[in-house]
């Protein structure tokens, strides 16, 4: 059992990693788009900042490109958004809206040390 769930392992890192990668995506399309649902009125500095990396960031990584590199990046930027938008507003990020980000966070920082997993485009090459 075990060893056929391993030989699953570079399917389920490549699934995690485009369903998270579309997620990200949308964060980003709602910003810069206002699509899905309106975004921003107006975009701050910090804001299109973020939305270009979602956008971008999020298609790399469903695509599977420099996945290592702009997981890492986008792990950053998720540990900035927690502490810069979430966390002052209380201490539990159920409370603070801070869940999301902090799963974007270690899912990105998981896809740093494993590679993108299966069906990616830039696969890593050893």
């Amino acid at each position: 059992m075990v060893s056929t769930l391993n030989s699953l392992q570079s399917y389920a890192i490549g699934l995690l990693r485009i369903i998270a990668g579309l997620l990200y995506l949308e964060h980003g399309t709602q910003k810069i788009l206002s699509f899905p649902i309106p975004g921003p009125e107006t975009l701050s500095g910090l804001t299109l900042l973020s939305g270009i990396l979602e956008f971008g960031g999020g298609i790399l990584i469903v695509l599977g490109l420099f996945t290592r590199p702009v997981a890492f990046i986008l792990a950053g930027h998720m540990a900035f958004a927690y502490w810069m938008v979430h966390a002052p507003k209380s201490f539990f990020p159920v409370a603070n809206g801070g869940d999301a980000a902090i799963l974007f966070c270690f899912v990105f920082l998981m896809l740093v040390t494993t590679g993108p997993g299966a069906f990616a485009l830039g696969r890593d090459r050893r």
